[in-house]
């Protein structure tokens, strides 16, 4: 008797085991840090994206490129979502974290073929990314938000290489502004030190210690960015209020109102429905008749009590009926229908007026107040600007621009910049850029890396050798020779310069806090952070098993990864 196969899973399932599993994952990741690191830095390139319908992105945005380009292979998808983190948490470092991410898994392959089992890698890894944090949170240097010449050089850093570079010192001062208005800061005075930040002192100890006390957070979702298609994109404003992509509901109602007070309410100008059939009976003209002037009493009943209540400007979450809209004209009323909630409260925020559910409740103290109220044509867009709000808690970026591609492009790089100033405002805590701070990390990291006594040393070793990736690539995408510049920075901050880095508009290293160029310490954090742990999860899976989808065909492990279908 021979005995029979024991069968554990269907023939449609496949499966990669062992040193497979892992040198598959690993390419995949490192074919997701191939695509994007050419996008690196100021003189990094763009890509264009197209797809099936011929939509064409252009971008060097990181997450952008990765999710526009349906990636299906597990372990490069692991990687994608530690780019949305990125975007999601600071608004900028995508590319950084995905290059570090990659590069970890393979420094990581180097020491697999060496026999060092994952195990070791990985705790090595961990250790080496807890005492990269530390070094970090040790040498960043402190902020206020008073600080402003300093934010707008983080917010000009963040720009730089993107479309909107051209003109990144007028977005950097809107950027600055808008985030500070929305912000809740109160900066105490005590003081540490006689020196001042904008110094720009090489030493954290030289710096002035400024105690920041958060009330509230910043939430970016307060700034409303808003595109017109038209003019030039140095055209582009921040208003002191909002920008509906709105116009008025009737030709004859004014179309600017001055002084306004602005009533804000979420239910429908007209006669409700009822919720269930009903069936009315009319027999005879004069009912008919009767019905119809009752529901214009109750119609003019409504526009009454916005009257009254001083309202000279209507935004409706709802529907406006004909008759309503008429009587309103009359009045002199400015009236927006189907405004989006999300619009209803960031207006709300601006103008200080409260959202009313019940036209009972619409009186006075209810009603927002804004300077001027008024439709604007540009283009093919109508648009509404409430504008001249007092202490406006909710802004409106108006980007201009010739086509949809640039003012998308332009979008993305004002929403890096008002991450950044964000970040930075948040934290209190900037770091010096061009691959300074990755260099130093890795030089005091290697110094850590020898007193330990086991493997996990090499593991150490690989995770500092991983952090300089990013000032080779930015070296390599500016086309100047990365292992000159390497050798260079290491050779400085050998001799104690640890703000050395890449000026790439000079081509040349040099102190990067005295060439302004700064970057929150959010985006090196939280970068390290998820690439320490996607590149730990992915070196820890040994067995991959997939099944068949419904049309039969297999999931993407073998191929690598399948790149970009219909592109």
């Amino acid at each position: 008797m021979t005995e029979k196969p024991v069968v554990l899973m269907p023939e449609d399932i496949q499966r990669i085991m062992g040193k497979d599993a892992q040198r598959n994952n690993i390419l995949a990741a490192k074919m997701v840090s191939e695509i994007v690191k050419t996008t690196l830095g100021p003189k990094g390139m763009d890509k264009m994206l197209v797809s099936p319908t011929n939509d064409i992105v252009v971008t060097n945005d990181g997450v952008t490129i990765l999710d526009e380009m349906q990636i299906e292979h597990p372990a490069a998808k692991m990687m994608v979502e530690i780019a949305k983190t990125q975007e999601s948490e600071v608004g900028d470092g995508t590319t950084t974290a995905v290059m570090i991410a990659g590069k970890l898994l393979e420094n990581a392959e180097k020491l697999l073929d060496k026999k060092i089992h994952p195990t070791i890698i990985t705790k090595g890894y961990r250790i080496a990314a807890e005492k990269t944090q530390e070094i970090l949170k040790e040498i960043s240097l402190k902020i206020s938000p008073e600080d402003e010449d300093i934010l707008k050089q983080i917010a000009m850093t963040a720009m730089t290489g993107k479309g909107a570079e051209g003109l990144k010192e007028k977005f950097a001062e809107i950027i600055v502004k808008a985030v500070k208005q929305i912000g809740d800061f109160q900066t105490s005075l005590t003081e540490f030190g006689k020196k001042q930040i904008g110094d720009f002192q090489s030493s954290a100890e030289d710096i002035e210690r400024k105690q920041i006390q958060h009330n509230g957070k910043i939430d970016l979702n307060d700034i409303k960015i808003e595109k017109s298609k038209g003019n030039s994109i140095k055209d582009t404003e921040l208003i002191s209020g909002i920008v509906l992509d709105k116009e008025k509901v009737s030709a004859d109602m004014p179309k600017v109102v001055y002084d306004a007070k602005i009533a804000l309410v979420d239910f429908a100008l007209e006669l409700k429905n009822p919720e269930i059939d009903t069936k009315i009976s009319i027999s005879s003209p004069e009912q008919l008749q009767s019905f119809i002037q009752q529901e214009e009493e109750s119609i003019k009943d409504m526009v009454g009590k916005i009257e009254m209540s001083g309202a000279n400007v209507v935004f409706c979450q709802k529907g406006v009926d004909d008759f309503a809209q008429y009587l309103l004209s009359k009045k002199n009323i400015y009236v927006c229908r189907r405004v989006a909630k999300s619009d209803m409260e960031k207006i709300s925020k601006a103008t200080g007026g409260k959202i009313v559910s019940n036209l009972n409740e619409l009186a006075s103290p209810e009603l927002g107040y804004a300077q001027i109220v008024e439709e604007v044509k540009h283009g093919e867009d109508t648009l509404t600007y409430i504008k001249g709000c007092k202490n406006p808690k909710a802004l409106t970026i108006l980007i201009h621009g010739g086509t949809e591609h640039v003012l998308d492009e332009t979008e993305r790089a004002l929403k890096d910049g008002m991450g950044d100033v964000a970040s930075s405002m948040k934290t209190g805590l900037v770091v010096p850029g061009g691959g300074a701070i990755e260099i130093e990390l890795a030089h005091r990291l290697r110094h850590f890396g020898q007193s330990l006594s086991g493997r996990e040393q090499l593991a150490v070793e690989e995770f500092a050798s991983a952090l300089e990736f990013i000032p080779t690539t930015l070296a390599e995408n500016a086309g100047i020779d990365p292992i000159d510049i390497l050798t260079e920075l290491k050779s400085r901050h050998d001799a104690g310069e640890k703000n050395a880095g890449i000026n790439l508009f000079t081509n040349k290293v040099e102190n990067v806090l005295e060439a302004r160029i700064i970057e929150p310490y959010k985006i090196k954090s939280q970068a390290i952070n998820s690439a320490s742990e996607v590149a730990i999860m992915i070196l820890r899976i040994d067995d991959v098993i997939a099944s068949t989808d419904k049309t039969g065909s297999m999931n993407s492990m073998t191929g690598g990864m399948p790149g970009m279908p219909g592109y």
